[in-house]
């Protein structure tokens, strides 16, 4: 009952395409939880994506009974959020969204190759998701409500601890803790102004039609999708995936009607509107990006460079120095260090430096000690197209093989045992609460474990 909250919102959309691959039969309900329903479907989907989790495809016996326990208890969770008034604002649903539909823009490659396997856009991903995320925001915020004031003791983390058969142990590699800074060099007005020239002679080839714009797209653009799809976009208004500069000067086009250059954060886009329909637009671009030049990179090397011997010589901390220097987004909010994409934590083995943009790292561990910085070398991001810096490595701390012990794992063992605690809390609150919900269940479900016992508590009142 520990991974409550890890349905719906998350896998919504694998759970639609495999149901859809498996053609499912018609739908049935498999349960009523207050004035919420569940679906057979919903059962199945989340099989599914179960079972592609699974090394070998394999379901535990009880993975029926295990996903309607979670889903009547996130139901109970949502419903008691809602008579409490806990808070979630439209702007968190709409920020799930966005994160959503970019996981899986990133897992089918392309927005178009994500509809194509689908079958849906993204106005009609987002309606989908909506629901299921509030839900899903809801349930957090109520477990957060129930577990907030739960701590445990280091007395508790022992205990936990030595009931553990010492041949049960876990066994880790070599951990590392990683850092960066990075500097993206920014282009001269020079560069800037040769690749607004470019664009506005594309513009006017177009327009004296000696040149067609999907074959100038093929041809010069640095969008790395022009190859395929010529530079064709659907847009939608509310669609926030888009950089808003790039939304914004599509929606002012009238159709047929060809932009002067517009600036994003990609670089500098040339935009002709093909069809406007209602909140979509389909647009047609050229990208190109202004050329940073060898000077430019030499200058952030040597800049990168005063910063390594700051840190190294006491006058600067690492993360001062992220704040102060690192050009990457996310860099205020992580510090600089690389984050585990399993679990999110700072803590990698070398095969999870597996992203473009990590390979090089991996060839320096062996001149890096702990507390060590590199010297400047080449980055480019792992956005496609990819953009090119300069950037330091900190390797922060690097352990040794070992057995799971109270010395070096403290703090994975004191996370274990607050989980454990968590549960516990929350298995209480739901034998309490259930009780006060309408709960109605098909036959197949009535002798589950944890139904059982809540039908049982039901029947008592």
């Amino acid at each position: 009952m520990n991974k409550i909250f890890a349905l719906s919102a998350g896998t919504l959309l694998l759970c639609q395409v495999a149901a859809a691959q498996q053609k499912m039969v018609a739908d049935k309900i498999a349960a009523i939880v207050g004035d919420k329903i569940i679906l057979r479907s919903d059962i199945e989907g989340e099989m599914v994506n179960l079972q592609r989790s699974t090394v070998d495809g394999s379901l535990p016996p009880n993975a029926p009974c295990m996903i309607m326990e979670q889903i009547i208890a996130q139901k109970v969770m949502v419903m008691q959020a809602e008579r409490d008034s806990l808070p979630v604002s439209e702007q968190d649903v709409d920020g799930q969204i966005d994160n959503r539909i970019r996981y899986f823009e990133d897992l089918y490659g392309s927005r178009e190759k994500m509809k194509e396997v689908t079958g849906y856009s993204i106005y009609q991903l987002r309606e989908r998701f909506r629901q299921p995320i509030k839900e899903g925001l809801l349930a957090k915020a109520m477990q957060d409500k129930i577990t907030g004031s739960v701590k445990v003791t280091p007395s508790e983390v022992k205990k936990y601890f030595d009931a553990i058969p010492k041949d049960s142990l876990q066994f880790y590699e070599s951990e590392l803790e990683i850092g960066q800074i990075v500097i993206l060099p920014k282009a001269t007005k020079e560069m800037d102004q040769y690749a607004i020239d470019r664009l506005l002679e594309f513009k006017k080839q177009v327009q004296d039609k000696t040149s067609d714009f999907g074959r100038l797209a093929i041809l010069y653009s640095e969008d790395p999708g022009a190859k395929e799809n010529k530079g064709v976009y659907i847009l939608n208004r509310n669609d926030k995936q888009w950089d808003p500069d790039f939304l914004a000067a599509s929606f002012r086009l009238k159709e047929n009607e060809i932009s002067s250059p517009i600036k994003s954060q990609f670089g500098y886009h040339l935009i002709q509107c093909i069809k406007r329909q209602g909140d979509n637009i389909t647009v047609q671009h050229i990208l190109l990006k202004p050329n940073v030049t060898r000077n430019d990179l030499a200058e952030a090397t040597k800049k990168l460079d005063s910063v390594r011997l700051l840190i190294l010589d006491g006058k600067m901390t690492f993360g001062e120095a992220v704040v102060k220097y690192s050009d990457l987004p996310m860099a205020k909010f992580d510090g600089g260090m690389l984050q585990n994409r399993m679990n999110g934590s700072t803590l990698l083995t070398i095969d999870q430096l597996d992203q473009p943009s990590e390979r090089d790292i991996v060839l320096l561990l062996d001149t890096l000690k702990p507390g060590g910085i590199s010297k400047p070398m080449p980055y480019v991001d792992d956005q496609p197209g990819g953009r090119g810096g300069v950037r330091i490595v900190y390797l922060k701390t690097r352990t040794n093989p070992h057995r799971e012990n109270m010395t070096d794992d403290y703090a994975r063992i004191q996370q274990r045992t607050l989980q454990l605690k968590q549960q516990d809390a929350r298995d209480k609150w739901l034998r309490e609460k259930i009780p006060t919900y309408y709960i109605h269940v098909e036959d197949e479900f009535k002798q589950c474990n944890h139904i059982a016992k809540w039908m049982g508590s039901i029947a008592k009142q």
